[in-house]
């Protein structure tokens, strides 16, 4: 039995408040894109499973969900978009937002993904980070999340743990794009982008 082809997919990543949810609910909107957020995945868990199972019992207990545990999840739940034609990977360029979160998921994920472009939405200044998440908490009454230590943890745990995925990918296949711009100008400079690639010229010639 033939195995089935990798997904074609560009990844999204930034430090917390750089506007990666945004730009990737956006993205989704248009045809031929598809957005996965990780927080996506796991909402759509079904708990009656085995893999759901194994999910709840690590996060239930407070302990970090295993990285292999993690991307088995992710495959699960884009087979299950596949299968009811939610997600059509003959003709949509996955969006990832929120996973890979280190490189070791990033190595585990490599068996199923063949990214195309690693959007980088650079952010050097940590005060706008933390005054854009500290907005949203508010707007979204998460106030513990607007705390100045949680802030300053959640960044750093990306600087630690996340931003080395850009080294993992090479400077090739990584495109800079300034964040800090208004959300249409970020919009503007990640579509002129994508357009230039090649899977993307080849899947807007595709028809749904």
């Amino acid at each position: 039995m033939s195995e089935k082809p990798k997904m074609s997919a560009i990844l999204l990543l930034g430090a917390p408040g750089a506007g990666k949810g945004t730009l990737g609910k956006t993205l989704g909107a248009i045809p031929r894109f598809f957005h996965c957020a990780c927080g996506d995945v796991f909402r759509s868990l079904d708990t009656r499973t085995r893999i759901g199972q194994e999910f709840v019992r690590y996060s239930s207990s407070g302990e970090l969900v295993p990285d292999e545990l993690t991307v088995e999840l992710w495959r699960t739940q884009m087979r299950n978009w596949a299968d009811t034609h939610v997600y059509k990977p003959d003709i949509d360029l996955l969006i990832l937002d929120g996973i890979p979160r280190n490189v070791r998921q990033a190595e585990i994920m490599e068996e199923s993904l063949i990214i195309h472009q690693v959007i980088h939405l650079s952010c050097p200044e940590r005060s706008e980070l933390a005054r854009r998440m500290r907005k949203r908490a508010l707007k979204e009454n998460r106030y513990d999340d607007a705390n100045d230590a949680v802030i300053e943890q959640r960044i750093r745990t990306y600087e630690e743990e996340t931003k080395p995925i850009l080294e993992f990918y090479g400077p090739k296949m990584v495109a800079d794009i300034d964040a800090t711009g208004t959300p249409v100008k970020v919009l503007y400079d990640v579509i002129e982008r994508l357009m230039q690639l090649q899977i993307y010229k080849d899947m807007a010639g595709k028809k749904a």
